[in-house]
């Protein structure tokens, strides 16, 4: 990482595409669909996408069962290049392929607290960076990334040397942290029954004002 913060200017309606992640197995949550299990009667991918749609050119989903329920919600679904359900990376990998704006901002199906000006924030924070990654204050969040389209060669290569951590492949490029401190909530993901009514709780307390 680099902490020079040279200025780049991006439009992010031209600029960035949206790609939720949605194509894991859900192998903590029993192998249900995380991106559809339901959060206060709406699904988890239906949270995410809101944050996402009218602030970028297009959104992908990237998925690999439910592709039909998907369609319906995005611009376009994005299946894994490889199939074996090999991990975040092959997803990012295969939006990036899809891509047609020079930039991509990641985000996991399941973190349906994120900030109402994520894709604002993310983009004035990547400077002269290849990869922003969002951190919360006290640690970051490799899923929740903005990085150049153009980096789909040379993750293409670390993947088919085995590379599967997402964390591990960006510390390769110059990349950079934006600050979140102020919303350390709003990263929470739901992989148990637990985390669910602990999001569904922070919701409550969201909609009445509180943190």
């Amino acid at each position: 990482m680099t902490d020079r913060s040279e200025a780049r200017a991006l439009d992010p309606l031209t600029d960035v595409t949206g790609l939720i992640l949605a194509g894991g197995q859900g192998s903590r949550m029993g192998g249900r669909d995380k991106g559809l299990e339901r959060l206060g009667g709406v699904a988890l991918v239906d949270h995410v996408r809101a944050h996402l749609a009218g602030n970028v050119a297009e959104v992908l989903i990237s998925a690999n069962r439910h592709l039909e329920r998907y369609r319906t919600l995005v611009d376009r679904v994005v299946t894994d290049t490889e199939g074996g359900f090999q991990g975040p990376l092959m997803g990012i990998y295969s939006g990036l392929c899809a891509a047609t704006t020079p930039w991509v901002l990641v985000v996991p199906c399941d973190t349906p607290l994120l900030p109402d000006d994520l894709v604002t924030r993310m983009t004035a924070g990547i400077g002269h960076h290849r990869i922003a990654v969002a951190h919360d204050g006290e640690r970051w969040h490799p899923v929740v990334m903005l990085l150049e389209r153009a980096l789909a060669g040379d993750l293409c290569t670390a993947l088919a040397a085995g590379e599967r951590k997402v964390g591990r492949w960006i510390e390769r490029h110059a990349w950079t942290c934006v600050d979140f401190s102020d919303c350390p909530g709003a990263f929470g993901n739901l992989n148990t029954e637990e985390d669910k009514r602990r999001l569904e709780a922070r919701m409550h307390s969201k909609r009445r004002g509180g943190p």
